[in-house]
């Protein structure tokens, strides 16, 4: 293991990352930790830009049963280009 550190933490980043401390209950080193392996997809940490959370995830027949829905929209109706 590495010990690190890092210098000139802003005010408003060391709020955030006291206000993050108290959110999840953990040490302030634990809380630096997990956010770093979070945001950097390590330790089996999937990387994410939380797009997932806001939207949802489709699961492969979801994503099959859209594909078949919008297959007709890539249809040319020859009556109209007539």
């Amino acid at each position: 293991m590495s010990t690190m550190t890092i210098r000139n933490v802003s005010a408003q980043l060391a709020a955030a990352l006291k206000d993050e401390k108290r959110r999840r209950g953990l040490s302030m080193n634990r809380t630096v930790l997990a956010l770093m392996e979070e945001s950097l997809g390590v330790d089996g940490n999937t990387r994410s830009n939380g797009l997932g959370r806001l939207a949802g995830t489709w699961n492969e027949e979801r994503f099959r049963q859209f594909e078949e829905s919008v297959a007709p929209f890539g249809e040319v109706d020859s009556e109209l280009w007539r």
